[in-house]
């Protein structure tokens, strides 16, 4: 059963929906969260199976490709977070921002999307989406007027990241959203990097938000998936049909994990940005780093945008290092406590080269656009001392 022992659910303030909101509580009273290992369901007669398949979208589940209790609780509980009416768990971050453009566009349908997108995303619109008939056209995500020119003709889609990966650059959500709403066309914000905690894109004026829940909202490493955020029309019309048939399902075991680290998102969010903003700093002041971007840092370019449109700055650091691919790769092997990992978002801090790792397959010039030079790196500040962590990055920086 639903726990309603509070009625003022909508009053609750973020950090009790991030602990107390879906919580399904079967018939034995757990305390946490039950696990719903189960592919399939039983009917206690032929006709209550039949009126269960006839109305699929009831609160009855009849397959956990279509729905299961645990993913539920989890796609309830992010749902109040965003402020969503609607929220759908699947496999992985890319089956989500996959999902969220297939399921509603198709041949002849065109579609804008930000240049700073993560490397499988920014395939899916230059590689396969003009292979399935779809018009694509990329624009610089921080110049309003590409998105005004390219707006200007009716659009089905927008997809965007703010702050992206790995630049960190700021999209202006409200001003894009106008936009797009004028041209038709339905704007997708994959908002990894902030969480709901520190961004709520649908505020101003997005209508899906995608997530990797990999990274912070699991947060420790330990299980792969992604969550659509949408209206409920949407997800009856549109999205529903498209994940029934097509099956990228959020496992129950996943689903549990991220709804355990929903609980401690708020803490860990909090510790990430403060030692972030700490780590950044002092890379600034580092004689062998040519660049720091951190949007919370005054010498970002879109610092005011940032702070217009963010609670907080996230757990991100990019910065060049001098030297290009040879000082970078010098400075990461020397790395004792930072990971080189690909990953982010992780209580640990990773570090990783994107040139060569997650932006490997762009071309060398749509690395340039992108601004994805050889001496860029991009560190994910976890949660260890900050003091440590910069005296781990300094000893390694002063060696290049």
């Amino acid at each position: 059963m639903v726990d309603t022992a509070h009625s003022a659910l909508d009053a609750w303030r973020p950090r009790t929906r991030l602990v107390r909101g879906g919580l399904n509580r079967s018939q034995h009273m757990e305390t946490a969260e039950a696990m719903y290992m189960t592919s399939g369901y039983v009917y206690r007669s032929a006709e209550e199976a039949e009126a269960a398949f006839a109305q699929p979208r009831n609160d009855r589940y009849v397959y956990s490709r279509f729905r299961n209790p645990t993913v539920a609780s989890f796609e309830e509980r992010l749902r109040l977070i965003e402020g969503a009416e609607a929220c759908r768990g699947t496999t992985t971050g890319m089956s989500a921002v996959f999902a969220s453009l297939m399921c509603q566009v198709r041949a002849g349908d065109r579609v804008v999307a930000a240049r700073a997108l993560f490397g499988s995303c920014l395939w899916i619109c230059t590689d396969y989406l003009p292979k399935m008939g779809v018009e694509v056209e990329i624009v610089d995500g921080t110049e309003l007027a590409q998105w005004r020119r390219a707006l200007s003709k009716p659009t089905k889609a927008v997809l965007l990241e703010s702050p992206s990966n790995p630049m960190l650059e700021i999209v202006d959500l409200r001003a894009v959203a106008a936009l797009a709403h004028d041209a038709g066309a339905c704007v997708i914000v994959d908002n990894v990097f902030a969480t709901g905690l520190l961004q709520r894109p649908l505020d101003m004026g997005a209508d899906i938000i995608v997530y990797s829940t990999t990274k912070h909202i699991d947060g420790q490493g330990r299980a792969l998936g992604g969550a659509i955020l949408c209206t409920e029309k949407f997800l009856a019309d549109t999205l529903g049909p498209y994940l029934r048939h097509t099956g990228p399902t959020m496992s129950p075991f996943n689903a549990w994990l991220m709804l355990k680290g929903l609980e401690t998102l708020d803490l860990r969010l909090r510790a990430h940005c403060s030692s972030a903003r700490t780590v950044a700093k002092a890379l600034s002041r580092h004689p062998a780093v040519e660049r720091v971007l951190y949007p919370g840092l005054l010498t970002h370019p879109q610092h005011k945008l940032a702070a217009s449109q963010m609670k907080d700055f996230g757990s991100v650091v990019t910065f060049t290092i001098r030297g290009g691919k040879e000082g970078a790769f010098k400075a990461l092997n020397g790395l004792r406590i930072i990971d080189i990992s690909n990953n982010l978002g992780d209580s640990k801090s990773l570090i990783c080269h994107p040139a060569t790792t997650t932006h490997q397959r762009l071309s060398p010039e749509e690395k340039k656009l992108a601004g994805i030079e050889p001496g860029v790196v991009r560190l994910s500040v976890g949660l260890e001392d900050p003091d440590d962590l910069i005296e781990d990055l300094t000893r390694t920086l002063d060696s290049v």
